[in-house]
């Protein structure tokens, strides 16, 4: 919050303007949580949701108002009295930012698609949080700037310019960059393909405790029991078998498993109380997040355990939080593509019906996807170990859970929007205006270069603040979320967006005459 108050105090350079973006973000965030509280009470919520609801209710609550306050600020700059100023700001701004807050709930909405129950729950909250703080966004703070009028900019601090929607950097930057359009646009475009590269090496599964900081209880113990037991007794494979039929498979099937690479010990199988069902815990010689445990359960479960099943047509399962993390990973991973598409589907379709243009929407999908995977291969860099992981705390090579690209997708896609529909938003009103499709560009990046920067700025140190964390998945997430959001409000909405929109000209706002009726 402090930091969100320093950036908007440089972006308006009034400390009341700076105010209201924090007053309407809280005051949202606020009855948000009390609304979860209640939904807590018919559906399964995970504990960490609460956390989830206020990171992204400050983020787009404080995004929301900064928009429609720096659209109120420049039409009063314009010659508007405060109420017809308001009218322009929500019929401009407000509506961008509920397209904006659409997108977002589309993205979270997919969340569904994984068929995951705490995951219903997880998105039911998220969605009722960005709907409270638009809600808030498009009543509340067209109230209070009623209530400010002129005098939004009465405690003005003297040596900070603040921004009235001037012509300045940004506007000469837009111009640099449509003076070369396919030089800048391809820059970019490898730039963001290059750090994406290594996101194929992203390795899924569950970092354990091995990964945290020796302060904490959960390291020392690790460490205690690998140091007396081997690092495979962190997390055993539990082989539960129907001995019904055939007692005597329990034995055999101890030998088999015991002979097989990668076990360091099989412990005396455990029978229930009516002798029909036998427990043998397997040790691994490897950790829990090591590659070559997760290679060892396939192995037991595709070579191992058939094999001797066949001979008495005994049933054998692999369990274990080892076995039950590589299955919701495989799982996740499996319908991973299917989220993805669904999101992009419907999010173009939403991005069509507000800009009244094929291309605009597929860039902006296509665009989105770019930042988006680039923050997925930092990602997998720093899971590597190395310099970067080392900086992080990361010694060795670390999975991720499934669920983490693609939460971080469903939030980043909707974030990523924000700026999108704002800056394009901006750009179509200058077009209808002029007819000028250059100009406009260059206009709508002056108009909205500094209020795009003033947002990321402000999600980039929101999500940033997450490196600092104890917990190694924490950090990682951190670091994809504020990386992403770097790199889109760059990269993509100031080279790429300019670039590519000059370089199709008027085609940008092509729509078949069919789709338009």
């Amino acid at each position: 919050m402090i930091a969100a108050v320093v950036i908007l105090l440089i972006a308006f350079g009034s400390l009341l303007a700076a105010g209201l973006p924090i007053l309407v973000a809280v005051f949202g965030v606020g009855m948000a949580l009390a609304l979860v509280e209640l939904m807590n009470r018919v559906l399964m919520i995970p504990d960490w949701a609460p956390q989830l609801v206020t990171m992204i209710g400050i983020g787009v609550g404080i995004d929301y108002a900064l928009f429609i306050v720096t659209r109120y600020r420049g039409a009063l700059a314009e010659g508007f009295e405060p109420e017809d100023a308001v009218v322009v700001a929500v019929t401009t701004a407000g509506r961008a930012v509920l397209f904006a807050g659409g997108t977002v709930v589309i993205s979270l909405v997919g969340l569904c698609a994984m068929g995951l129950e705490y995951l219903y729950g997880t998105a039911a909250a998220t969605v009722l949080g960005v709907l409270v703080v638009l809600v808030a966004s498009m009543t509340l703070l067209p109230a209070v700037l009623g209530f400010a009028g002129h005098g939004i900019d009465r405690l003005r601090l003297p040596f900070v310019r603040g921004d009235r929607g001037e012509q300045g950097l940004w506007h000469r930057w837009s111009r640099v960059v449509q003076r070369r359009p396919l030089v800048t646009g391809t820059v970019a475009l490898l730039a963001l393909l290059a750090v994406a590269a290594p996101f194929g090496g992203l390795r899924f599964g569950y970092p354990d405790a091995g990964t945290g900081p020796e302060h904490l209880t959960s390291r020392r113990a690790y460490d205690l029991v690998a140091s007396s037991f081997g690092v495979g007794a962190n997390g055993p494979l539990v082989l539960a078998v129907d001995v019904e039929d055939d007692p005597a498979v329990v034995d055999r099937l101890s030998t088999a498993v015991a002979d097989t690479e990668g076990v360091a010990a099989v412990l005396p199988a455990r029978l229930n109380e009516t002798g029909d069902t036998a427990a043998l815990f397997v040790v691994p010689a490897t950790g829990p997040q090591d590659r070559r445990t997760q290679d060892l359960i396939h192995r037991l479960r595709n070579d191992v355990v058939p094999e001797v099943a066949a001979a008495s047509e005994a049933d054998v399962y692999v369990g274990g939080a080892n076995a039950a993390f590589v299955d919701e990973s495989e799982f996740m991973a499996g319908r991973l593509p299917w989220f993805i598409g669904a999101v992009i589907a419907l999010s173009f379709l939403l991005l069509l019906t507000v800009f009244r243009s094929v291309l605009v929407a597929v860039k902006a999908a296509l665009m989105n996807l770019l930042a988006i995977g680039a923050a997925y291969g930092v990602m997998a860099v720093a899971l590597q170990g190395g310099r970067l992981g080392g900086l992080l705390g990361i010694h060795e090579p670390t999975p991720v859970p499934a669920w983490t690209p693609m939460m971080m997708f469903a939030l980043l896609f909707g974030l990523s929007m924000d700026y999108e529909v704002f800056l394009l938003s901006r750009i179509r009103e200058e077009y209808l205006r002029t007819g000028d499709n250059a100009s406009a560009v260059a206009d709508g990046m002056a108009r909205t270069g500094r209020v795009i920067s003033a947002a990321a700025a402000i999600m980039v140190t929101v999500f940033g603040a997450f490196i600092l964390g104890d917990q190694v998945l924490v950090k990682v997430i951190g670091l994809g979320l504020s990386t992403a959001v770097l790199l889109d409000a760059t990269l993509v909405r100031m080279v790429l967006v300019p670039s590519t929109m000059e370089l199709l000209g008027d085609r940008n706002w092509w729509l078949p005459g069919w789709l338009d009726r």
